[in-house]
């Protein structure tokens, strides 16, 4: 499945995820519930996924954690914030950056669905 197909399904998730359980929960409840979600619909994911970095030919494990990976082709970060910064989108283009994947979703189920779009 190409990558615009694989954000399809997880924004269509993610969006169902959102209007049945509001803003408000922690982060890691909705990568729980999007992950199985996704799984369900019959998607190859990873969760937590490490990211070394490497800094001068030193390796650091403790780079980031990728909060999901999708079929190896999306990586997804998760936020649970009022408000959205632009640091988040940084992290996003670094974590891309790091990765060598080439689509990444930043989705914030912390605002309001009526504040969205």
């Amino acid at each position: 499945m190409h990558e615009n197909g694989i954000a399809a399904r997880v924004m269509d998730s993610a969006f169902h995820i959102h209007r049945e359980l509001g803003p408000g929960l922690l982060e890691s409840v909705y990568e729980v519930i999007l992950a199985r979600q996704l799984t369900e619909a019959g998607l190859y994911l990873e969760r937590q996924v490490s990211m070394p970095v490497t800094f001068q030919e030193a390796v650091f494990d403790e780079g980031f954690r990728a909060d999901l990976i999708v079929e190896k082709k999306v990586l997804i970060e998760l936020k649970s914030v009022e408000k959205l910064q632009p640091v988040h989108s940084k992290q996003l283009l670094t974590c891309l950056r790091l990765t060598g994947l080439r689509l990444g979703l930043l989705i914030n189920f912390g605002e309001n669905m009526s504040r969205m779009g």
